[in-house]
């Protein structure tokens, strides 16, 4: 990966070179797919109890799984379960985990400088939003900063095919239900979670409060939250991103850790991180802890 592109650079490129490569055609086509079935099926009950517990799905492995794990390894687990998250996180289509992995630990290294992929301050809304990822400038895999994943063959092979689990749960859809299953079940769903994925990058460092003095300009927002499953709380990550757990108290609402804490309980996954107390009551006055998650001698130890 080119990583001297910057945001700015980028986004400077135009509009149709960031928005309409060959590469983002199914991910428009989707968007028109779930229009024309909201358009042509109606809308029911039923409609929205499966687009809502598809999101939900998605947005757990999102969540859970691409940042928490394989960005910030906040829990551990074993090898086989590792490679069940992977292929189950990466049937969003998001990419595959090690790109995901790659492109965040850039951002929290350079976080709100000209050298974040999806900063909203260099590239603008929409480019922080979506134009970084669908445009061609950061495709490749940054295998220098996943050192500690790439040595799994089986994860480096899903990074390579990671389109095909997406298209297999279209089909699937198509076929158990017809044009309301694609249209429902998946189409709808999946854009719906881009989006709301997508919302940390472009508003959640412009619009919320501020504990921390993270260094950066991260943002703590309870809409967001909840429309993420506990990702609104970024000034909290930002501060301390060593935590399985990014609403610090319990009125910061964080579902995707209560659903990892199920997993804990289960013994699928275990050594699920939380917040130390002196860390949580910091104030804004106080100096962001060192962050080890995206330390390379963390990755060097990881990766031996």
């Amino acid at each position: 990966m080119d990583t001297t592109i910057t945001a700015g650079r980028a986004q400077a490129r135009g509009w149709r070179a960031v928005y309409l490569p060959v590469q983002s055609i199914p991910y428009w086509g989707l968007h028109l797919g779930a229009a024309y079935g909201i358009y042509a099926l109606g809308v029911s009950w039923s409609a929205l109890g499966w687009t809502a517990a598809m999101y939900a799905v998605r947005m757990f492995f999102i969540t859970g799984v691409y940042h928490r794990y394989f960005s910030h390894r906040t829990y551990k687990t074993s090898r086989w379960f590792q490679f069940v998250l992977a292929f189950c996180a990466q049937a969003t289509a998001q990419k595959g985990v090690l790109w995901w992995a790659g492109h965040h630990r850039r951002h929290h290294k350079h976080s709100d400088t000209e050298l974040d992929v999806h900063s909203p301050l260099f590239g603008g809304f929409w480019w922080s939003h979506m134009g970084w990822m669908i445009g061609r400038d950061f495709e490749g895999t940054d295998q220098v900063v996943v050192k500690d994943f790439m040595k799994y063959p089986e994860l480096r092979a899903l990074e390579r095919f990671w389109f095909i689990l997406p298209v297999a749960i279209g089909v699937t859809s198509f076929l158990i239900g017809g044009w309301w299953g694609l249209t429902f079940a998946f189409a709808l769903p999946q854009v719906l979670s881009w989006h709301g994925t997508f919302t940390i990058n472009s508003l959640s460092h412009v619009w919320g409060g501020r504990r921390y003095a993270s260094g950066d300009d991260s943002r703590n927002n309870p809409v967001l939250a909840l429309i993420t499953l506990g990702e609104g709380w970024p000034n909290n990550h930002h501060h301390y991103q060593s935590s399985a757990r990014q609403g610090f108290f319990w009125w910061e609402v964080d579902i995707t850790f209560y659903g990892l804490k199920a997993l804990e309980a289960v013994g699928l996954i275990w050594d699920v991180r939380g917040v130390p107390a002196h860390v949580r009551d910091a104030t804004l006055s106080a100096s962001p802890p060192r962050d080890a998650d995206v330390d390379e001698r963390v990755i060097e130890k990881h990766a031996a």
